[in-house]
């Protein structure tokens, strides 16, 4: 469903970590053994060729990155393992927080679910408006635009992605049907003022000067 002569990204969830033990995913929380192996599968079968491999600081993230490049490396899509470049635009809940302390203890109290819901709605003190959150990762993307035909990797968190993919389809809720698995991406590419995307098989499209 990609156009094969326009540059494109893939702005995916990390792979398979190991369960929480208290419902937050902490930092520290490593990939399985299956996440490694399921992340070098997909990056073996991008079909693209891949210009460059992004990532949230987390480790596991980094991780995940590191194995989609090794995979590619392994289907012939690069020719040398690359440097996974960490940005902290893509850290959860990242894009769109601009001040981590009015926010924070209001996200833990809250749990992700109740509090992206909240966000949709009203947008929080400290926060970016879904819509400037999604205009801010639009920027970051067109920062890093690959050659036509080429894709760009962007390893992140459910967090992001959830409330991305919900402006962009024009929804003020998220429920257990909308949370990104682990490993699942958005595919986005430009053309001209639009942004067009991919998300579960669905093609969608919408004006970069819209609020």
């Amino acid at each position: 469903m990609l156009p094969d002569d326009r540059p494109a990204h893939l702005l995916t969830r990390h792979s398979v970590r190991e369960l929480a033990k208290n419902g937050f995913a902490d930092y520290r929380l490593p990939l399985t053994p299956e996440g490694v192996t399921m992340a070098r599968e997909w990056g073996a079968r991008l079909e693209r060729p891949v210009s460059g491999f992004y990532s949230s600081p987390v480790g596991r993230c980094v991780d995940t990155a590191t194995a989609m490049a090794e995979g590619a490396r392994e289907a012939g899509l690069i020719d040398t393992l690359p440097e996974v470049i960490t940005d902290g635009t893509l850290v959860e809940p990242g894009c769109y927080v601009e001040d981590l302390n009015r926010v924070g203890p209001t996200f833990l109290k809250m749990g992700a679910l109740r509090f992206l819901n909240a966000h949709l709605r009203r947008p929080f003190e400290g926060m970016l408006t879904p819509a400037a959150g999604r205009a801010k990762l639009a920027g970051y993307l067109r920062e890093r635009e690959p050659a036509p035909g080429a894709l760009a990797v962007h390893v992140t968190h459910d967090t992001i992605l959830a409330v991305l993919v919900a402006e962009l389809e024009g929804r003020d809720a998220i429920d257990e049907a909308h949370w990104p698995w682990m490993m699942e991406g958005l595919w986005l590419w430009f053309e001209g003022r639009h942004l067009h995307w991919v998300w579960r098989g669905e093609h969608g499209h919408r004006s970069l000067d819209e609020a």
